[in-house]
């Protein structure tokens, strides 16, 4: 509520158009989430909500609740989406589909990775470089760039997906904004999305860095491993 309400006060409105949450809370129930995102929503503070980064499993408990329970429920999900990070096609779209939800796609572009800028064998100078160096020195990513180079060179658009209602973009220059906005009255034609799907195939992922939630049921080694004593025991 107090997010929302100094949101509310940056922005000098009375109502957000659209308030999602970031990634889950392992430790809020998702039934008191959407209580109180509910007060928000009858209280004319909020007009919808929606899901960002969630597993396709958080968000079908989510909309159980709603449902069982009488709350509003999530309209959106906002996940990572682009040729070298395709793993939502395997879940998250169909079941964001299923429940009518809109899609709102981020980093299309990987973080930078499809616009040519990082090649193999080439020095990176981003400010990202720093805060995920990995993510722009993985042999597989950047195998599939330079294959993929070509192809936007013949096209010079992006891939599409029926799953996705819009995209969320970065430009920093009125060049890059144009560029971007070239692509949405241009569809690809299947022998390019053919040659898209033999280089990063669909539901995959081309590095192992691409994960942009984890949970805690994984990264936290306590939850997936029984005690030494135990395991001693055993």
């Amino acid at each position: 509520m107090t997010a929302v309400e100094n949101s509310l006060r940056r922005l000098r409105t009375d109502h957000l158009d659209l308030y999602q949450i970031h990634r889950p809370d392992p430790t809020v129930d998702v039934e008191e989430t959407l209580s109180a995102l509910s007060d928000l929503i009858h209280s004319g503070k909020v007009r919808a909500i929606g899901t960002s980064t969630f597993p396709a499993s958080e968000i079908v408990e989510a909309q159980w609740v709603a449902e069982r329970r009488g709350l509003d429920r999530f309209h959106t999900e906002q996940p990572p989406y682009s040729i070298v990070n395709r793993s939502i096609e395997r879940e998250v779209l169909p079941i964001a589909q299923r429940y009518g939800m809109g899609t709102l796609v981020w980093s299309p572009l990987g973080q930078g990775l499809l616009t040519g800028r990082h090649r193999k064998g080439a020095q990176t100078d981003t400010h990202r470089s720093g805060y995920t160096p990995q993510y722009f020195s993985d042999e597989r990513k950047l195998e599939a760039v330079e294959q993929l180079i070509p192809l936007a060179e013949k096209a010079g658009l992006p891939m599409t997906h029926p799953g996705v209602t819009s995209a969320i973009i970065g430009p920093r220059t009125m060049e890059q904004l144009d560029d971007l906005l070239a692509g949405a009255d241009v569809t690809l034609d299947d022998e390019i999305l053919d040659r898209i799907d033999e280089i990063a195939p669909p539901g995959t992922d081309a590095g192992p860095n691409q994960a942009a939630y984890t949970p805690p049921a994984v990264s936290t080694v306590s939850l997936r491993r029984r005690p030494v004593a135990e395991r001693s025991a055993a």
